[in-house]
């Protein structure tokens, strides 16, 4: 069963995955609303994040579950990813903050 973590908990959660950086963009996955949710999987003890990419045929999953063992290392001890395709991410799924860090980066947005 998923349960709800506590609010101080995912904001807890959320600011480490900030780290976790889309290799082809330089934003972080939170900020590019790639995250859709997290959740407790309490019969394995582990936390699930419902994750999804800016297209489905992104073959940079490896780099990101990487990016996010390292990024959760001493906030939880164990993570799953639960890749998710619906509804499907655009770009109206980022941030403000997210914006700004792609405009810096020279993107139109």
């Amino acid at each position: 069963m998923v349960s709800t973590l506590s609010p101080a908990r995912y904001d807890e959660i959320e600011e480490a995955l900030k780290d976790v950086m889309d290799p082809e963009l330089g934003v972080n996955v939170v900020d590019l609303g790639l995250i859709y949710d997290l959740g407790w999987d309490d019969e394995n003890d582990a936390l699930i994040i419902h994750m999804t990419l800016t297209s489905a045929g992104c073959p940079l999953t490896d780099v990101l579950e990487e990016q996010t063992a390292e990024a959760l290392d001493g906030v939880v001890e164990q993570f799953r990813i639960n890749w998710v395709w619906m509804p499907p991410w655009g770009p109206e799924k980022i941030t403000d903050d997210g914006r700004e860090m792609m405009r810096a980066l020279g993107f139109a947005i």
